[in-house]
């Protein structure tokens, strides 16, 4: 892996990727969830705290239902019964600080025993491109980027369990999804194996002491609802969901959304439906899991700057998404891995929502580094 060389030009790709080590000014990628559809999807009651609760101020607002309503006396009238007692998310009185956000971290790092060894991946990059290019849509890398992978690693449960998710979605948004109950089994079996594990073993602990969740049960429902439950991106009810756009990818208005999962992208890759036209950035790990932001062509639709994981486990991925969801919803989550920083960043879906005004992820991704 190669050390991290600023980009100059990173505002323009939506990445910042800074040379030393101070704390990283994030860039959202060129997401539709930042450009058009969260704008769109803003919540229709502007009175009401519903899919409101804990939003960032807005002085526009008629009411408010932020972490500090009620120290203003500004709070919408159902802000107590809707976000009084909501759950799972951090409250100004016990909010998550970001020297526990970077521990934790730390510790689902070095927990990752199922990640991908030096050996198991080899990657053949090719050209970097600047910042300045990644619209000209024009491929620069005539081999693949995988050269070689392990596929043992694709025996392991959480990775098979994974596996059998990705195609279980249509990629076009629009176009309803409708889950057999075989599809629903899966999703219920990805997260009893990934729940096995010492990563998520260590961020459930994490959130319990956080008082974030009182039973392992009631967190695991939870992710299910946050990551599996259904919205609308497109014209037709329930065609898309946190999990499908992050890890399975989408197209939308003839781009690709989301996608931001490397055993996907291999995957795809080996069948040929995925074109490695370039990158931007490979981060400064030398060990997996690394980070590689791309650009690529998913069977005719092109993905300008793609952030991915390179080498992890799906419950590490899953784990770094869920905890910077839960802690710093809808905002830049600083994050340490192996001594070096990473930011994530995250969208929420607004409307509809779950349980008592929960909301659902829109998209999860990596948006700097240093």
């Amino acid at each position: 892996m190669r050390a991290c060389i600023p980009l100059a030009l990173a505002v323009l790709c939506g990445l910042a990727w800074a040379e030393d080590h101070k704390e990283s000014e994030p860039f959202p990628q060129p997401e539709e969830e930042t450009e058009e559809a969260l704008a769109s999807n803003l919540y229709s009651a502007p009175t009401s705290c519903q899919g409101r609760c804990y939003e960032a101020f807005d002085k526009h607002h008629k009411c408010h239902c932020n972490a500090r309503c009620q120290e203003f006396g500004n709070c919408c009238k159902d802000f107590e019964s809707l976000c009084s007692d909501r759950e799972g998310f951090s409250y100004s009185s016990d909010a998550i600080t970001k020297e526990e956000i970077q521990s934790i971290s730390e510790k689902i790092y070095r927990a990752d025993t199922n990640k991908a060894q030096k050996e198991d991946i080899v990657l053949n990059r090719q050209n970097r491109i600047s910042p300045s290019e990644t619209r000209d849509q024009v491929d620069h890398c005539p081999k693949p980027l995988f050269t070689y992978v392990n596929e043992k690693l694709f025996s392991k449960p959480t990775y098979a369990a994974f596996i059998n998710l990705l195609n279980n979605y249509q990629r076009a948004t629009g176009h309803g999804e409708y889950f057999s109950a075989q599809q629903l089994a899966e999703q219920d079996t990805f997260l009893r194996e990934i729940m096995k594990t010492a990563v998520m073993k260590e961020l459930y602990s994490f959130l319990h002491h956080q008082n974030r969740y009182g039973s392992e049960q009631e967190f695991v429902d939870d992710l299910k609802n946050m990551w599996f439950g259904l919205y609308s991106r497109g014209k037709e009810e329930g065609d898309s969901s946190g999990f499908e756009h992050v890890f399975s990818g989408e197209v939308k208005k003839g781009k690709v959304t989301g996608f931001h999962n490397w055993i996907r992208f291999y995957l795809q890759e080996k069948e040929g439906l995925v074109d490695y036209y370039s990158h931007i950035f490979d981060g400064p790990w030398d060990s997996y899991p690394d980070v590689l932001a791309m650009q690529f062509n998913w069977d005719g639709y092109y993905k300008e700057v793609g952030s991915a994981f390179i080498g992890s486990s799906p419950e590490f991925e899953f784990a770094l998404y869920s905890l910077c969801f839960i802690a710093r919803p809808g905002k830049v989550c600083q994050l340490s891995l192996g001594g070096y920083p990473l930011a994530i960043r995250t969208y929420s879906w607004d409307s509809p929502t779950y349980g008592n005004g929960k909301k659902y992820i829109a998209t999860a991704y990596i948006v700097s580094s240093t």
